[in-house]
């Protein structure tokens, strides 16, 4: 069985097409020009703004013109990850599935069900002659992945739409109806080459088999941190030898947890054997830290060739502490929402940069605005403490809940005559487009909700088959009992 014979077989066909379209973040060319041509195909009016948005319009369907305006939503754009020993060229690859039980796979890399099943299902509705709709709205966001910019750059009259359904949310069964803010904050080291000492072991150490995943939605979570656990190695090691620093990487993108890290160092020959020691007593103690959440950690350590250079003293051992000493995970938890993690923060990535930098990138999200600076805030502090620069982003705001809803009303409803049972209605700590769309329209009755996608923002994303199933149907009906105007 392959993606083409699942079912419902309009929206996995959809999804299918969708993944053989190149698609990463900022590289949305391909699959623009691919809505542009679908609605016109379908006869269908679309257009296109600056920043690369597309919005495709469809007429009510016979007997519903009284319903408001529904605009479908979901961004275009996709993570880009995959395992290290993977061959994959995001800019011109296609993603290639398989199903495994109940669940759509990609091999190797990541899936890009986030957001392209909610991409699919609004192309299905726009090219469907059967699906009963008011008049439909179907918003095509670019680049939500790193750093929401198709929202920012939404025009305050490219919309006319009364109700808004977000299409990118992971967990059939929950209708979301609030989601966290969040920033970045950008740290910069500056660092002298020294030359290399003589008489020196050199080694590499590896960090990797870690499931990654989303740095909002599976943040609670606890999973294993390379970058946390690479320094830890190696601030153990420097404590105790006159450790040099000559390369360190690690993770790679603001919002998901970095799931591999790598470093160059070395020690002086007498103390080769201290290297293999620490490493004999960090990895069970990290073992048995993650066994139920990232039971396949590995830390390896491997002779290497000499160094063209080392970072100063100073300057690794500041990094060094500053790494240790920044927060990862959850800060706090909500007051008003049971479960609902309020304030987080993720140490992202490490990345040596041209100009003897060390660019570190975190991020923070809170569905307070002032808790998500103070997270932003102690970052900074950590890092100006090790004589490093910190810059903040401007971040993008939160939706603040809405339980008096129409929308929620009528979806909660729908849910419950298909199934039997109440839908959870929820908040979810990763940030959404929907609070910059509330920024421009507020006055926009909204809710989101998608089928069941596992380890997204990882290599090891997936989708469960079967809540696809369930998600489609409950999506036509809520379209089809929008309130009258």
């Amino acid at each position: 069985m392959t993606i083409k014979d699942l079912k419902p077989s309009g929206i996995w066909n959809y999804f299918h097409e969708i993944t053989q379209i190149p698609r990463p973040s900022k590289k949305e060319e391909k699959i623009i020009a691919y809505l542009l041509e679908f609605a016109k195909k379908h006869n269908l009016q679309a257009k296109k703004d600056d920043a690369g948005n597309v919005l495709i319009t469809k007429p009510a369907t016979k007997g519903k013109e009284n319903l408001p305006t529904v605009i479908l939503q979901g961004h275009v754009d996709m993570v880009c990850e995959k395992n290290s020993g993977t061959k994959h060229d995001f800019d011109n690859d296609p993603i290639e599935t398989y199903i495994d039980g109940d669940w759509l796979k990609a091999k190797g890399t990541t899936l890009g069900a986030d957001n392209g099943i909610g991409v699919a299902a609004a192309l299905t509705i726009l090219g469907s002659d059967t699906i009963e709709h008011g008049k439909l709205e179907c918003l095509f966001t670019v680049d939500e992945e790193t750093g929401l910019t198709g929202a920012y750059a939404l025009g305050k009259d490219f919309l006319t739409g009364d109700v808004l359904i977000n299409l990118d949310t992971e967990e059939e069964g929950e209708i979301y109806i609030g989601c966290a803010g969040g920033k970045i904050t950008t740290v910069t080291f500056t660092y002298k080459k020294e030359e290399v000492p003589a008489n020196y072991f050199w080694f590499k150490v590896q960090v990797n088999g870690l499931n990654g995943g989303h740095s909002g939605a599976e943040i609670h979570k606890g999973l294993g941190n390379a970058n946390k656990i690479l320094n830890r190695y190696l601030w153990e090691l420097n404590k105790k030898q006159d450790l040099v620093l000559a390369q360190i990487d690690g993770g790679n993108l603001h919002n998901a947890i970095a799931r591999e890290a790598y470093a160059i160092a070395g020690v002086p020959y007498s103390k080769k054997e201290d290297v293999i020691v620490e490493l004999n007593t960090l990895v069970p103690q990290i073992e048995g830290e993650l066994k139920a959440v990232d039971p396949n950690v590995k830390m390896t350590v491997s002779s290497t060739d000499t160094p063209a250079f080392v970072i100063d003293k100073e300057t690794t051992g500041n990094l060094l502490n500053a790494i240790y000493a920044c927060p990862h995970g959850v800060l706090a938890m909500s007051h008003e929402i049971p479960d609902l993690v309020e304030t987080s923060t993720n140490l992202a990535s490490i990345k040596m940069k041209e100009g003897n930098t060390i660019v570190i990138t975190t991020s923070q999200r809170s569905s307070t605005n002032s808790l998500k600076d103070d997270a932003g805030n102690i970052v900074n502090a950590v890092f100006t403490l090790a004589k490093a620069e910190v810059v903040h982003s401007a971040g993008y705001p939160g939706w603040k809940p809405n339980p008096d809803s129409k929308v929620l009303a009528v979806a909660k409803k729908a849910y419950e005559s298909l199934y039997g049972k109440e839908p959870e209605i929820m908040a979810i700590h990763a940030g959404l487009e929907c609070g910059l769309f509330l920024e421009k329209y507020p006055h926009l009755d909204m809710i989101s909700c998608g089928p069941t996608i596992r380890n997204a923002h990882s290599p090891e994303e997936q989708i469960e088959i079967p809540s696809v199933a369930k998600w489609w149907p409950f999506l036509l009906e809520v379209l089809k009992n929008i309130p009258a105007k």
